[in-house]
Formats: C-alpha cells, sequence, structure tokens
C-alpha cells in the first residue's frame, strides 16, 4: 500500500502559500503588521537565518533532506516582508511620558513673575478689631484691613504716585483768615509724610506772609537764619545745586520752605518775572512744589504764579461771603485765560470758625462744587483755628484725611 502524505492546507486555502510560525516572536510580528498603528520591523521568515548586526562568517550550511522524502518549506515561497513607513518610529506611545510634558511645557519665569511662586500675603490690619485679633494671635489670625484702612492705604497711594518732571500747585483766595495758609502747611506736611521726595513751599505772599510761622513756630522761625525769597532772588545767580539752595530755605520735617519777606517796604515788590526766575530753579530739584498766593489774584507776582500753576486751590468758608468769593474767583479764573485751571480747580472750605448752626453747609457745598474739580471740606480743628503752628500729630483723624484727600487730589491732577 503506497504511503500517502497528510495535506497541511485545507480545501479553503487552495492555492495560498502556508506560512509556518515556527515561534512567538514571529507569531506576534506578523499580527503586528496587520495593525496601523503599530509598524514594527518584520521578523525574517523561519527557514532563514537573521542577519546579526555585526558581520559575522556565513553559517555552515545544511544538509539537504533525502530526495525520497517532500520538504514542504523548500515548495513556499518567502513572505514578502511589509515596508515601514520612512518617518515613523519603530514603536510609538499612545499617551506622553512625564518627560514629554516636561519639554513641551513653556517654562516659568522666575525673575518677571515670582508670584506664581509665593502666596500673596494679606496687609497686616491696622487699629480696631482686626489689628488687635492679629496682635493677639502674634499674627496666625489676619483677617486683612478693613474698609476704612483700605480708603486710607488707596489716599497713600495716589499721594506717593512717581511723577515725571515738576509740578506747581497755587493756593489763593480772595479773602483772608479762611484757612488758605494753614491748608498749605497741613497739605505741604502731608505730601511730605507719604511721597518719597521732599516737597517745596513757597510764600508768595506780598503782605508778609507767615508760611514758615506756621510750619515752625514763631520761636524756632526767629532763632534761625532769617532767609527770606528776597535773599533768594538776590543770589540766585550762584546757586547750581541743592546744597547752595538750602542755604535759603527752612525745613519742617521733609517739608522744605522759602520764606516771604517781612518787610512791608519790600513785600509787595515781587514781580511776575522774580516768580518765574524762583520757580524755574526750584522746579530742577523738586517734583512737588506748593505756593502760598496771599489773598487776591490781582498783584504783582500773580500772572507769573498762575502762568506757571499746573492746578489751583481756592480756599473758601462756611460762610456766604467766603463762598461767593470762591465762586467769584473761579469766575475771573475763567474769564482772563484760565479757563482750564477754573475747571479743574480744587475747592477748600475750611470750618475754621466753627459756624452755629444757622449756616446751612450743604447748601454753600451744592453752591461751589458745580464750578470746580473737586470739593473736600476741613472740619473745625483748634489745632488750626489758633492761627499758630500746625502739625499733624495734634490733628483730628478727620482733618489729617481731609488734609489727604487735598494732597491726593492735587497729585491726581498733575498729568
Amino acid at each position: 500500500m503506497p504511503a500517502v502524505t497528510p495535506d497541511m492546507s485545507s480545501s479553503n486555502d487552495a492555492g495560498k502559500p502556508a506560512t509556518r510560525r515556527s515561534s512567538w516572536a514571529e507569531a506576534a510580528a506578523a499580527a503586528d503588521a496587520t495593525k496601523p498603528s503599530r509598524a514594527p520591523s518584520p521578523a525574517p521568515p523561519a527557514h532563514q537565518p537573521v542577519s546579526p548586526p555585526v558581520p559575522a562568517p556565513s553559517p555552515a550550511p545544511i544538509a539537504s533532506a533525502p530526495a525520497s522524502v517532500p520538504d514542504d518549506r523548500a515548495a513556499e515561497p518567502a513572505p514578502k516582508a511589509a515596508t515601514p513607513p520612512s518617518a515613523a518610529p519603530a514603536f510609538r506611545r499612545s499617551r506622553p511620558t512625564v518627560a514629554d510634558e516636561i519639554t513641551e511645557s513653556p517654562m516659568p519665569d522666575f525673575i518677571s513673575s515670582p508670584g506664581l511662586f509665593v502666596k500673596e500675603q494679606k496687609p497686616r490690619p491696622r487699629g480696631g478689631i482686626r489689628g488687635a485679633l492679629y496682635n493677639l494671635t502674634g499674627g496666625a489670625w489676619n483677617l486683612g484691613p478693613g474698609p476704612k484702612q483700605r480708603q486710607e492705604d488707596e489716599l497713600a497711594r495716589r499721594i506717593s504716585r512717581q511723577l515725571q518732571g515738576s509740578y506747581n500747585t497755587a493756593i489763593l483766595s480772595l479773602k483772608g483768615g479762611i484757612g488758605k495758609t494753614s491748608t498749605t502747611v497741613g497739605v505741604g506736611l502731608t505730601l511730605a509724610e507719604h511721597r518719597g521726595d521732599a516737597p517745596c513751599a513757597i510764600d508768595a505772599n506780598p503782605d508778609s506772609g507767615d508760611l514758615v510761622e506756621r510750619a515752625l513756630g514763631e520761636g524756632i522761625y526767629q532763632q534761625a537764619s532769617p532767609r527770606t525769597i528776597t535773599d533768594l532772588l538776590e543770589n540766585i545767580e550762584s546757586i547750581d545745586s541743592l546744597t547752595s539752595l538750602a542755604r535759603y530755605m527752612h525745613h519742617a520735617g521733609r517739608l522744605h520752605l522759602i520764606a516771604g519777606e517781612q518787610d512791608p517796604e519790600v513785600s509787595d515788590s515781587l514781580t511776575a518775572e522774580e516768580y518765574l526766575r524762583i520757580r524755574k530753579l526750584i522746579s530742577s530739584y523738586y517734583s512737588v512744589a506748593l505756593t502760598d498766593c496771599g489773598t487776591g489774584v490781582t498783584h504783582n507776582a500773580m500772572s507769573g504764579i498762575l502762568q506757571s500753576a499746573d492746578n489751583l486751590v481756592i480756599a473758601a468758608g462756611y460762610a456766604v461771603s467766603g463762598a461767593k468769593r470762591a465762586r467769584s474767583t473761579l469766575h475771573w479764573l475763567a474769564s482772563h485765560g484760565y479757563e482750564e485751571l477754573a475747571r479743574n480747580a480744587i475747592v477748600v472750605i475750611t470750618d475754621k470758625d466753627e459756624v452755629s448752626s444757622r449756616v446751612d453747609k450743604d447748601a454753600i457745598e451744592e453752591h461751589l462744587s458745580g464750578i470746580c474739580r473737586e470739593l473736600i471740606a476741613v472740619p473745625h480743628d483748634r489745632g488750626v483755628a489758633d492761627g499758630d503752628l500746625v502739625t499733624l500729630d495734634v490733628l483730628k483723624p478727620e482733618t489729617r484725611r481731609a488734609y489727604k484727600e487735598i494732597a491726593a487730589a492735587i497729585v491726581d491732577g498733575y498729568r
């Protein structure tokens, strides 16, 4: 009986070459070749030797099988190897690794954005229940500042705003004795307290002004060197530094002052040209200057003061006459070429004499508020009303706050 060789392929696979898989690696490689997302290099067929990466001597030839026994492998055609894409890697990850995410993420800027790595600290509360709780717990409980403190901090921020250049504010009125000089001193001391650069106050009152006496006190001023604005004008050509200028100035803390002329025969002789020379000198060393103009708007130096002023403070009082004069001042300015100064003026009403309840303060404020940029009221305070030394330490909190509001409004007007 002749020997029967079993047929390794079924009738359905007739005409197809039979693939034999001699190992798990070959089976896995064949399976991966059918998936579009994976494109590994095809493994060589079982009957062909794998070429090593390093050249090596060819293996010894394999003896042929006996002729009487048919060899199925010899009849099998070599499978066609799948050509992987030239740009595709041998293996592609479906999810990025941590190293990939670090590489692709932008590098943070440690210099310009330090807040990315430091928690914002609440400001320390001062006074009140919040401040007491902060002190009792040693800072462990910090509720932050209350609304009143936040308003004070905002005023301080506006006052301390950095300025580019030098600016001048003129404080004037048509009536004396209504708080013009005390406002100049109080606002000047407030600017000196909150600004990084010292302000300067100039006494240009033609009627023997007392600006320096109100800032230093009568006794200290009499003991000081009696340098006045007249002395400064006589030697102005020789002043070429802040050190040489300081010899003609007085100092109330960080507020620097130029005293007015006390001699009645000389005090009214300051001209507009002379004031402009002083203003030009001051602008070289001070970013903020206040000028106490005295009473009226028609004296000799007034045209030079208004010409160099960046904004105005109009002093008024809680009286019918004071309110009318303040309004008349604004109208005069608007009709004489100073309309912009009048529109941006700050009207300050000082309750110097503690007027009686018969005076309608609200009506006076309403009468003036519509014709100026801002109206601020200074309450009655004995530290202002006595006509003597004005220091912030002895003023009421409400008065100090009013001076802060005036100082902030002045700096806001510097553009």
